[in-house]
């Protein structure tokens, strides 16, 4: 457990086990003058290292006696807890969420920002806010594992590991600035959460470097917990291992913080596997974007410049529209300020059409209160264009599961409906970004479906789709168009005006089901032409695996049936084409990974081969 002047006790520790051991104390030049950091900086390889012990087993039992008498955490521990974050997005928004959690205590503002690294010029994180700050004690609760003191229904946190999880998945290194107001005593606190300090002095524990200032005759002093030797000790660490290579400049990132506040800097941030950082902080100047983008694929053409612009896609790499539909409710009197510019909050309820409220009551344990839950179902603004879909699901006014998709993608049922539900009678994982999948979560999703398939039996004729042939809709629909034909019959000598006939077919989307047509009987050759439209259409999507549409002979009086049943059978081969077309997606992305391993491997040995053959001539030259 981290504490203020555990870092001079730990090299205290780390000299008696040299000496015990027979060895020489190991030499790290690093005070300011050799900035180091990781040899691995890809996340996902960065905890791939052998754990050297410095313990000989004759002398373990009589150390963990003497100098061990607590349970140790190894900093291996910092990146494999931190691996709980697939998403670095997912990591930014443990940190906006503890911003989000002081708005009781004053908080009006989140930033986040870009800084510059001033001992190497690389990008670092910022994450600020205005809230109460946090004191000595406060900070080093913070720098803990597992320690929380949020224990209101209100609050977002509530693990204690939000912290350590967020700031070790999006860099090996962040630094904290705290200033805190209690009762007329200001403090002011900096801690070090440093995976390469752990990683290349070879700790064997986690020690967490922490300084503290108090207020006295309008000057910041030293305030010392243990003794004057450990405070510097502890500041000697913090200047070694940070962006920052005096006391001054620490104190300089106080003049920004205000009266209360904390300020997050992250540095050393991860990069991908072609050794670019994964944040791209240049692709938009007003913008944190991930720069491994999810793809489009699955649509047409046509479609994806559409696509590529929607909510439900860009949030999964543009940090601002995530963000923008992060919180269900709109904040009143605090913002999210993103590189220098607020964040539009965006409801997603407010954009949809035809909405319907319904409420569930789930069935969780007897002894606790009744609960319910609203649902905000409607089809999307862009329906029927573009086909998206999903449920959006909420956590105490955190969303957890952006457009989930709970109705099968391949089937046509809720296409285009989009929900939003506030579920706070079931816990997130421990990254808010998914659900455990528990007896009430499942039944959770058997409703959602449920509702949703339901709306869309009533509702779709509302958007141009034509209703399965067994809802009570579509028998009304059956028997108007029975009038209809009586109508047509009866003004077959002319005194029927045809309206015009309009047959859409949008190539910017996947045709799942048939449009309802109201079309009155018109000549052979109108009939020829919409077929060889649809036709023509069907063919010019071909690599999208469009279905060809045919029309049905319209003066049948059984025309009603038929469609029904070609809808039926079209429904069927949509959802075979979707089967197949994810199957070739995975195919393909397998293919694409071995490729770039065969690159990879083929670069390194193209690299090897040169490297032999300049040796080998410099050996025939001497």
């Amino acid at each position: 457990m981290p504490v203020a002047g555990a870092a001079f006790e730990e090299s205290r520790r780390t000299s008696i086990r040299m000496e015990i051991a027979g060895e020489e104390e190991p030499v790290y030049t690093t005070a300011g003058r050799d900035y180091q950091t990781l040899e691995c900086r890809s996340f996902w390889r960065a905890g791939n290292y052998e754990v050297s012990s410095a313990l000989s087993s004759s002398l373990q039992g009589t150390l963990e006696s003497s100098e061990f008498d607590r349970a140790r955490v190894h900093p291996k521990f910092l990146h494999s807890n931190a691996t709980s974050h697939k998403w670095a997005f997912g990591a930014i928004a443990e940190l906006l969420d503890n911003a989000v959690d002081e708005i009781c205590n004053g908080a009006t503002f989140v930033k986040v920002d870009k800084l510059s690294n001033s001992r190497d010029k690389s990008p670092m994180l910022l994450v600020q806010d205005d809230g109460g700050g946090m004191d000595p004690e406060g900070i080093r609760h913070c720098m803990s594992l597992g320690f929380s003191k949020k224990k209101s229904k209100a609050t977002i946190g509530q693990y204690g590991n939000g912290f350590k999880t967020s700031t070790m998945r999006l860099g090996a290194d962040a630094i904290v600035f705290s200033r805190a107001n209690r009762k007329g005593h200001e403090t002011q606190s900096i801690g070090l959460l440093s995976y390469t300090f752990l990683r290349r002095t070879m700790k064997d524990d986690i020690i967490v470097p922490m300084i503290d200032f108090q207020s006295q005759e309008k000057q910041m002093v030293p305030l010392l917990y243990s003794s004057k030797e450990d405070w510097n000790e502890s500041l000697r660490l913090i200047l070694d291992w940070s962006p920052f290579s005096s006391e001054e400049e620490l104190l300089q990132q106080f003049d920004d913080v205000g009266s209360h506040g904390s300020k997050v800097i992250i540095y050393n941030l991860w990069m991908n596997d072609d050794g670019l950082l994964e944040l791209d902080f240049d692709d938009d100047d007003e913008d944190i974007c991930l720069r491994d983008r999810s793809s489009s694929e699955g649509f047409s053409r046509f479609h994806k410049e559409i696509v590529q612009t929607h909510i439900s896609y860009t949030l999964r790499y543009s940090l601002r529209a995530y963000s923008s539909i992060l919180y269900l409710r709109k904040f009143s009197n605090f913002e999210i300020i993103l590189r220098g510019k607020p964040v539009e909050q965006i409801k997603i309820a407010d954009e949809l059409k035809f909405k319907k409220v319904v409420t569930y009551k789930p069935q969780t344990d007897t002894s606790s209160e009744a609960v319910s839950a609203r649902t905000i179902i409607g089809f999307a603004k862009e329906a029927p264009i573009l086909g998206i879909f999903g449920v959006n699901v909420y956590h105490k006014n955190r969303l957890i599961m952006p457009f989930w998709k709970v109705v099968q993608e391949g089937s046509s049922r809720g296409r285009c409906v989009v929900g939003i539900i506030e579920a706070n009678f079931i816990e997130p994982a421990h990254d808010k970004q998914d659900f455990e999948r528990t007896p009430l979560f499942i039944r959770l999703e058997t409703k959602l479906k449920q509702v949703i398939i339901e709306y869309w039996k009533n509702h779709c004729h509302l958007i141009g789709y034509q209703p399965p042939p067994s809802s009570e809709l579509g028998h009304r629909l059956k028997q108007s168009h029975q009038g209809q034909a009586s109508q047509h019959k009866a003004s077959a000598h002319g005194a029927y005006s045809p309206r015009e006939v309009q047959v859409e077919t949008s190539p910017v989307e996947q045709i799942i089901g048939l449009p309802t047509l109201n079309v009155p009987p018109a000549s052979h050759a109108v009939e020829v032409h919409a077929s060889a439209l649809l036709k023509d259409t069907s063919d010019s999507n071909s690599e999208e695996d469009c279905e060809e549409m045919r029309c049905s002979n319209l003066n049948d009086s059984t025309s009603d049936e038929k469609m029904s049943e070609e809808n039926l059978h079209l429904f069927n081969r949509c959802e075979q084409f979707q089967l197949r077309q994810a199957e070739l997606k995975q195919t393909i992305d397998e293919l694409e990974r071995e490729l770039e391993r065969a690159k990879r491997r083929c670069s390194r040995l193209s690299t090897e081969v040169d490297s032999r053959r300049r040796q080998r001539h410099s050996v025939n030259i001497l």
